[in-house]
């Protein structure tokens, strides 16, 4: 790593290690703000001893991130469209981190100081969508091609899917849970056990079910949560020292002649559906040149040209530090052009299943060497965010496990929500889709709540859904004025 940032002048290293404080400060933030929700049910049933759940809590989180991939991570860089993430500058890379960086710095620890169970996963979307709509505005591009509004609608699903599936499923558990066993313990509230028994304590089963189930929460969090850091920290490299980061210079020969291979496929995948795709693609109009606009800009019917280049700049390249800065930030322009290119062909009619699941194939091995993490940024992310888990946690412990219900959880109520919460946050992961913690655990309870009769306490609810509904706008709002202002800055 350090080799790699040597030669920086002094101003983009400060810029740089500043970006990077403020990435790992935001998912620090995150595991305080996020990951009480992980230990609150655990914590509350009285399963384990707050600073045990808490210290496992960490240790679960730091091992989510090492071992969840990036598909999550590039699903919220991707959240900005293709023309920003190409068009990679300095300046206006500082001024997109420290933009959206700020908002949701901001959101975030002004709702755990109140206690009150907002996402981060929204307040970090709000921001990046902020950043892109103001980039449009400046630039003076189309709203409709200032954010990737299809990979907004995906995630957009499934922030809204996933708290609602996590109601209904927290309480269809828990109704079965009380059919099955109408009379086992688990149906007391902590408070009621000690009464009766003159234990704290969970029955042994209940105890073991609380305890598995936070600790998976607290896994499936990092893995989800973590990747957003990770996503963010490759926004950051990539845009204030895009020659260092636009490609994985670890690279082996064979993943880059894999990327080679793939686009040469993709080249004959046009030809072999040039029937339906000739139009879309301006096929055969451009006689094989590798000329492109002096602007260079992601157009389908520039296709050709680009796979053209493209083939001409990889050609007997075995190694990509062999390129210089300028050849591999083409190189990823290029490479993300026809990907984006690609994703669009997927979608139009006229194309047989069997042909878009090549399309896909041929997708994620364009996209091998560019959608990557260096390890220390997973291990940095890993350490903020299971350091984080640490500390905080209070504030947020109490208002889920007293203030959703008229009463306090039960221990069945408890393994009810965070059932559903690992099961789902792990789903999304499988699809590579971000989802809320906060939201899927809080709606858990509340549906546990509602299925045990208990009753929701209005007043911290109608705060709850305050805060998530005024989470994305007032996040994207702050990001874009910030936004703003910070390109006055640099030009």
């Amino acid at each position: 790593m350090f080799d790699l940032l040597s030669g920086l002048d002094a101003w983009v290293l400060v810029s740089l290690v500043l970006a990077l404080a403020f990435v790992l400060f935001f998912e620090f933030i995150n595991g305080f703000h996020d990951t009480a929700n992980a230990v609150a049910t655990v914590i509350y049933t009285k399963a384990m001893p707050a600073h045990l759940a808490v210290i496992l809590s960490g240790i679960f989180n730091f091992l989510g991130v090492l071992l969840g991939g990036v598909g999550v991570a590039y699903a919220i860089v991707h959240l900005l469209p293709v023309e920003l993430l190409i068009n990679v500058n300095t300046g206006h890379g500082l001024a997109m981190v420290f933009s959206l960086l700020t908002a949701a710095i901001a959101w975030n620890l002004g709702t755990w100081y109140f206690g009150i169970p907002a996402s981060s996963s929204h307040t970090l979307i709000g921001s990046i969508l902020g950043v892109g709509l103001a980039n449009a505005l400046i630039t003076e591009i189309s709203l409709a091609d200032g954010v990737n509004w299809q990979k907004a609608i995906d995630i957009g699903i499934s922030l809204v899917v996933s708290p609602m599936a996590g109601f209904a499923v927290a309480a269809l558990i828990l109704l079965g849970l009380k059919w099955w066993l109408p009379a086992s313990k688990m149906h007391n509230t902590p408070e009621s056990r000690k009464e009766v028994k003159g234990k704290k304590h969970p029955p042994f089963w209940n105890r073991l079910v609380l305890v598995l189930s936070a600790m998976a929460v607290s896994f499936v969090h990092g893995s989800n949560d973590g990747q957003k850091g990770i996503g963010l920290i490759m926004l950051v490299l990539i845009g204030i020292v895009p020659g260092l980061f636009v490609l994985d210079l670890n690279s082996t020969t064979y993943q880059i002649e894999r990327t080679r291979d793939a686009t040469l496929h993709l080249s004959q995948f046009y030809e072999r559906n040039s029937d339906s795709l000739s139009e879309y693609l301006a096929l055969g109009k451009t006689n094989g040149t590798t000329d492109l606009p002096k602007q260079f800009r992601c157009d389908p019917k520039l296709t050709e040209p680009t796979i053209a280049s493209l083939l001409s700049t990889l050609k007997g390249v075995t190694d990509y530090n062999a390129l210089d800065a300028e050849k591999r930030i083409e190189v990823r322009r290029h490479l993300l052009c026809l990907d984006d290119t690609a994703k669009k062909v997927g979608k139009l009619e006229g194309l047989a299943a069997r042909e878009k699941a090549d399309l896909d194939k041929l997708r994620k091995d364009l996209t091998a060497t560019t959608e990557y993490a260096p390890f220390w940024v997973i291990i940095a992310v890993a350490l903020a965010l299971g350091i984080g888990t640490m500390v905080g946690w209070k504030r947020v412990v109490l208002t889920v496990g007293e203030k959703i219900g008229k009463q306090g959880m039960t221990y069945a109520q408890g393994m009810s929500a965070q059932i559903t919460a690992a099961c789902a946050i792990g789903l999304a992961n499988v699809f590579s889709l971000p989802v809320s913690t906060t939201h899927v655990l809080s709606s858990g309870v509340a549906g546990t709540m509602v299925a045990n009769k208990s009753g929701l306490q209005g007043g911290t609810v109608r705060t709850i859904l305050m805060a998530w509904v005024l989470t994305l706008p007032t996040s994207m709002c702050l990001a874009a004025g910030l936004f703003w202002l910070a390109t006055r800055f640099v030009g």
